[in-house]
């Protein structure tokens, strides 16, 4: 079949790519950036990519009108306070253009509603779902709750949060009834209801086999990492204190972590309905999910994470904007040096930042990480995808990745932390040295006060950098 795939970058659409590719379907891919597309997506030759805005109806002119089916799985909760807005017009738009092609059936991942009661970002979703329905195509929505996967977000939060505490005076909200549900299973259903008219025009809560508290996941979670762990609730905490506690202690964003807030105080208890039986899925436990998930942590096989997204952090237009570095007004500190083993310091600028540090003075970028944390910004908690490889797109601690072409020996990052201005940090090699370079552009004369006030650190901080890529070790 011939598939269209909304929000082909995100977190779920990243996973069924290559679910749908095995099954010999041939997919048209939607993006808003073709330059966020890693090589082996944009390369393949049953994929096509288009350039695609749901929120531009200009751009929808791109989807072909020779669709047999379609997924959207578009969301906006992450990235502005009037999300619900935006997935609405995006909705609209999707429905208006997609009722012009051959599609028959089009699937919609949503969020399990509770009838009685609904937060923003639920009501939103059933929105959504509303809008979908279509006399032109049949439309199949699947309703899930928590998501556990390496990558989702409710995964990294309660991953932070464990991990991270010993002992945890937490909102109330975490004795809120959910059915969490394993990442391989949404994926399941996804992609076995392709062309499965039973499934037409209805909906379907998908959820795991038990009903857990945010409690008993964080505890079960412990103990699938070995760890003991305390945990206090207390009914004194307000809804916006509760977003600057999932704020300060997890890697996400405050807007995400207000949204989250405000969705946690919901019980997403499922229906029972014959989907299990009708697509033949066998829905995993809890603990099972999460020990699936830490294996593909532990390979550095995770494929995707909502921190890939671009609205994750401060960056919100095409990159390709950005990958031409401006020389006009800017400011610069270009250091190189000659180089001792080319294929080490390469491999060593393909691993920089997360885990493995700034080679040189961590300490310091630790101390800009908590103090851009401070002012609102994202400091250093992103880390990144994937410990070894680098792809347009990705998060890099405070820094999105631009270009990143290991054949060209040249990696291209933008800044997301808050500045008075804008900032790329670009490494390349040529002729057997390395050339690092840190360029500035300022805004108005606080951009100017600020370059001069970091310089001294630049010094000492980016020549310890460049030194530590270019020395001979042994070990990386």
């Amino acid at each position: 079949m011939r598939i269209l795939l909304t929000g082909a970058t995100g977190y779920i659409g990243k996973r069924l790519i290559p679910i749908l590719l095995e099954l010999e379907h041939y997919l048209v891919c939607c993006v808003r950036d073709k330059q966020r597309v890693p090589e082996e997506i944009a390369n393949h030759e049953r994929i096509e990519l288009i350039e695609v805005d749901f929120l531009k109806p200009e751009t929808l002119h791109n989807i072909p009108t020779d669709i047999d089916v379609a997924y959207y799985l578009i969301h906006s909760m992450s990235s502005s306070s009037k999300f619900e807005k935006m997935e609405h017009d995006c909705a609209v738009n999707f429905k208006t253009r997609i009722e012009k092609t051959n599609v028959k059936q089009v699937l919609y991942l949503s969020g399990i509603v509770n009838d009685s009661q609904l937060s923003k970002h639920l009501q939103s979703r059933k929105n959504v779902e509303n809008i979908l329905a279509s006399n032109t195509y049949a439309l199949t929505t699947f309703r899930a709750g928590i998501i556990v996967g390496s990558g989702s977000a409710s995964f990294e939060i309660i991953r932070d949060l464990t991990e991270k505490l010993p002992i945890m005076i937490a909102p109330k909200w975490i004795n809120t009834k959910s059915q969490p549900i394993g990442i391989r299973n949404v994926l399941e259903y996804l992609s076995k209801a392709i062309g499965n008219e039973k499934v037409y025009n209805k909906s379907y809560d998908i959820f795991g086999p038990k009903v857990m508290t945010y409690k008993e996941m964080m505890l079960q979670f412990a103990e699938v990492r070995k760890l003991k762990r305390t945990i206090i609730s207390v009914p004194v905490m307000t809804p916006k204190l509760s977003s600057y506690w999932l704020y300060f202690i997890t890697t996400t964003s405050y807007k995400l972590a207000m949204n989250l807030v405000d969705s946690m105080k919901v019980e997403v208890i499922g229906k029972s309905s014959d989907i299990n039986e009708l697509l033949d899925v066998q829905p995993m436990s809890y603990k099972e999910a999460v020990k699936k998930a830490f294996i593909k942590i532990e390979q550095n096989s995770v494929i995707s994470s909502w921190k890939d997204s671009l609205i994750s952090g401060l960056f919100r237009e095409k990159i390709s904007r950005y990958i031409k570095v401006p020389e006009f007004g800017c400011y610069e500190d270009l250091k190189t040096r000659d180089i001792v083993d080319e294929a080490q310091t390469l491999d060593k600028i393909w691993a920089i930042g997360g885990k493995n540090g700034w080679y040189y003075a961590t300490f310091l970028w630790k101390i800009r990480g908590y103090l851009d944390k401070i002012f609102g910004g994202i400091g250093l908690r992103r880390g990144r995808t994937h410990q070894t490889t680098l792809n347009a797109g990705d998060p890099l601690d405070f820094w999105r990745v631009l270009y990143a072409n290991k054949e060209e020996k040249r990696l291209l990052l933008f800044a997301e932390m808050r500045l008075p201005g804008e900032a790329w940090l670009e490494f390349k090699i040529e002729k057997n040295k390395l050339h690092q370079r840190a360029t500035f552009r300022p805004k108005g004369i606080w951009g100017r006060m600020y370059w001069f006030a970091v310089l001294p650190f630049h010094g000492f901080i980016f020549n310890g950098m460049i030194n530590k890529l270019v020395k001979k070790d042994k070990k990386i």
